[in-house]
């Protein structure tokens, strides 16, 4: 082979072309260009690595050699589309491409465009792709297999590197989801550190010990006054910011923020219909297309569509969901681009049920038991209406105006255990809970955005500048009843019976609820590269919130605050970083003290965190090692009836560790651990003996892993299997330390096989969670009720994709 290239390197200095098709004695199958290669081509000169190409995709390159011989190619790695693969090859090398006849591809030098902000004009023009740092392709590509994301917005609200990013943060991509066939928000968070699934499952969750339920759609909130179930049928991939994101997002919890960055319209058509087919007849339908509408690619849409329906191992159990996302990217100008984006979302739960405090545990009740009754039922409905519009002024600046509007409303009606533990001869008491009485309740959410951001230099620093402003409000109106004892009752959780239906509502038992909640922002931020490969992170964010009741005496609150954050990271070395950096977070409002009907003070916290971080194999794989120290204060606490003060304050302190990426050809992974010592409630000035007791909800250990391989030989070629597990600490039932839920560790497996049929990709594929079929909690309520985790669970799937 090496006479015969050198011979080949004679021939194009007489005749001025380089033909790589002809490498080799077989013959060529030419492949087209939407055909998906598995490539391993690491970083090396361009002449070898087009050879490397050619070989491996059965592609013909025509080309002259003097044009590649001083060049260098980026490093090329999972399987990609013929012309994905040649365009991120070529990425910085001045090369462009066409295909002259089917195989058989030109390679030639291109003009740079005048404007950069302008479209390229070469013949094999694909959808915008965006390389930095180390990354190895398009990040939104369908077909992207990678494990690990070299870069994240959520922590920024820039594209920035993580290696120089003083904060932690792990970004579950899209090939993850794939593989663990994700559908819910907890399966998605179990692969990060410090997460554990809070109480109803999908709805909520806890980040380094501090409990959440808000949850953030392409960088805005997408609050609830209850915890919403999220579908992620659009979502691209989760990224997580670790510690308090105020500066940039205003009220939060300060354990983390968890923000779903959604799938967009793409320039390269792409279609995908999946179905699924599971367990306790589990069905879904999932539909993804996407492409341009015009020739010159200035519109394009984005089509997301899955609807469910299946039982659960619990008797009355059941789910049906709904969820559709059209989406219209219209580029206005060279400069301006417009994003119109409808999300839908229809879910309802029936009957599910939870298991009531026996002493100490959880009461031993069968799986399949439900203490509810078989009308139980959860309605969560969702619409989201969006516009994004960038404008760019040249390479460096650019403005970025953002509108949401959200409605969610919330039908439930159901018994359910109360706190109160079971009493020795079985007896517990129930408690009849109804939301949205008259159809009436909403919950509208309006959020707007406007932000600057730019890049120039001052002697010898280089910044990175953000300034913008936010105003958020919601209007709520919620109807309720229950919680009385006339409509409660009693039942032998070992022979439970189940009332034919809901107790009649009389109009002196509703409650009605109406107030707004509006609060604005203003924030800078600056990213700074210094000398000495220092890179430091400064932010500053004024917070003004207020909230109303219509119709009562409580008087308005008003509540501002600065809130800070700095870091700094050291990179001494591409593959190797430290950082450390400081926030405080703005956070729930506490509203009144109900017996003096006087506003309360809001929650604040601060962190500190330090880490160091690495990115190893030209950025497939990376790790974080994170230490951070978080209090919160003004935690509020009842101290007599309808007496409530913001008494109390909570620590957190731990360990995490996170890794994901390719180890080897094919071999990726994803992990995570965390250690958490200290989770307590520090001060209790209620006087109910909480000081120094461990927190809800925080295992001292947490932890998972997941990896995958896909055969490289021809023989298994396609073949893709893969196995993991999660392992979660006993964690405390409320904030006392009076009652614990055991720890588990359950282990899941998968495999699935594709084949290229035509056009089109086929995969199949089997997930099995809880392989052993261990028995567990898998999330607890504060108050004392608990829920199973699901038992041995089949997951099938088909997909098809062109």
């Amino acid at each position: 082979m090496k006479k015969q290239h050198i011979k080949h390197r004679l021939h194009a200095a007489t005749c001025g072309v380089f033909s790589l098709g002809l490498l080799g004695a077989t013959p060529i199958v030419y492949a087209e260009a939407s055909a998906t290669v598995n490539f391993q081509i690491p970083a090396q000169k361009l002449i070898p690595a087009l050879s490397a190409f050619a070989e491996q995709s059965g592609v013909q390159l025509l080309y002259s050699s003097e044009m590649a011989e001083p060049l260098r190619a980026a490093p090329l790695h999972g399987r990609h589309s013929v012309e994905q693969g040649l365009r991120h090859l070529l990425t910085g090398t001045g090369i462009g491409f066409r295909f002259v006849e089917p195989g058989v591809v030109t390679l030639e030098k291109r003009a740079a465009p005048a404007d950069p902000t302008a479209p390229r004009s070469d013949a094999a023009t694909l959808a915008p792709m965006t390389v930095t740092g180390s990354a190895e392709y398009d990040s939104t590509d369908p077909y992207n297999t990678d494990y690990n994301r070299p870069n994240a917005v959520t922590a920024t609200k820039t594209d920035t590197p993580l290696m120089q990013t003083p904060l932690s943060v792990k970004v579950v991509p899209q090939q993850v989801l794939k593989d663990q066939q994700v559908i819910t928000v907890d399966q998605a968070l179990r692969n990060v550190s410090g997460v554990v699934t809070g109480a109803g499952g999908s709805g909520t969750f806890f980040i380094r010990g501090f409990g959440n339920y808000n949850v953030y759609r392409d960088g805005y909130l997408n609050q609830s006054q209850w915890a919403h179930t999220e579908d992620l049928e659009n979502v691209e991939r989760v990224e997580v910011l670790k510690g308090p994101g105020s500066v940039l997002y205003g009220r939060t919890e300060p354990g983390g923020l968890v923000n779903f960055v959604t799938k967009q319209p793409l320039n390269t058509p792409y279609y995908s219909l999946r179905q699924q087919f599971g367990s306790f007849d589990h069905y879904r339908t999932s539909v993804d297309a996407t492409g341009p509408l015009t020739d010159s690619k200035d519109l394009a849409y984005r089509f997301n569509l899955g609807y469910q329906s299946n039982h659960t191992f619990q008797e009355f159990g059941g789910d049906e969901r709904l969820f559709v996302a059209p989406s219209l990217r219209w580029n206005i100008s060279d400069r301006t681009t417009s994003t119109f984006k409808i999300e839908y979302s229809d879910i309802k739960e029936l009957g599910r049920g939870t298991v009531p405090l026996m002493g100490n545990r959880p009461a031993p009740i069968p799986r399949s038991r439900n203490l509810g009754d078989p009308w139980n039922i959860q309605e969560d409905e969702y619409f989201m209406l969006s516009l994004n519009t960038v404008h760019a002024f040249n390479e460096n600046w650019k403005l970025q105006h953002r509108f949401n509007f959200t409605n969610h409303t919330l039908t439930m009606s159901g018994k359910f255990p109360t706190g109160a533990p079971v009493q020795p001869n079985g007896d517990q008491t129930r408690f009849f809970f109804a939301q949205n009485i008259d159809d009436n309740d909403y919950q509208h959410n309006f959020f707007n955005a406007l932000e600057l951001s730019g890049k120039f230099d001052t002697g010898f620093l280089k910044h990175n500048l953000l300034i913008g402003g936010d105003y958020y409000r919601t209007d709520y109106r919620a109807t309720s009843a229950g919680f009385t004892p006339k409509t409660g009752d009693t039942t032998d959780i070992y022979h439970p019976i189940h009332q034919p239906g809901p107790p009649a509502i009389l109009p002196g038992d509703v409650d009605l609820g109406e107030w707004t909640l509006p609060w604005f922002g203003l924030y800078a931020q600056d990213q700074i590269e210094l000398p000495y490969h220092l890179h430091a992170l400064a932010g500053l964010r004024y917070d003004n919130a207020t909230s109303s009741w219509h119709g009562s005496s409580f008087p308005d609150t008003s509540a501002d605050k600065v809130s800070p954050r700095g870091g700094l990271v050291w990179q001494p070395i591409p593959e190797f970083s430290l950082y450390g950096s400081y926030t405080e977070n703005f956070g729930a409002s506490n509203f009144y003290d109900w017996s003096t009907k006087t506003p309360l003070p809001p929650q604040t916290a601060q962190q500190w965190e330090v880490g160091a971080k690495t990115e190893l194999f030209d950025g497939r794989f990376s790790a974080t090692l994170a230490y951070f120290d978080l209090t919160k204060q003004n935690l509020p606490m009842s101290v007599g009836p309808g007496i409530t003060k913001a008494v109390g304050e909570a620590e957190s302190r731990g360990i995490e560790f996170d890794l994901s990426g390719e180890i080897l050809p094919g071999w990726s992974i994803i992990g995570a651990y965390a250690y958490t010592p200290f989770a307590k409630t520090i001060k209790d000035s209620a006087g109910f003996g909480n000081s120094g007791k461990r927190l809800n909800n925080a295992p001292e250990h947490s932890g998972s892993l997941w990896t995958t391989y896909e055969f490289q030989k021809p023989l298994l070629q396609g073949v893709k299997i893969g196995a993991g597990m999660q392992a979660v600490g006993q964690r405390e039932i409320g904030y006392n330390e009076t009652a614990q839920a055991p720890g588990y560790v359950t282990m899941n497996m998968m495999l699935s096989k594709f084949w290229k049929i035509g056009a089109s990709r086929v995969t199949a594929q089997l997930n099995i969670d809880n392989l052993t079929d261990k028995t567990y909690f898998g999330s607890i309520y504060s108050y004392g009720p608990s829920q199973y985790g699901a038992p041995r669970t089949f997951m099938g799937a088909i997909r098809i994709e062109y």
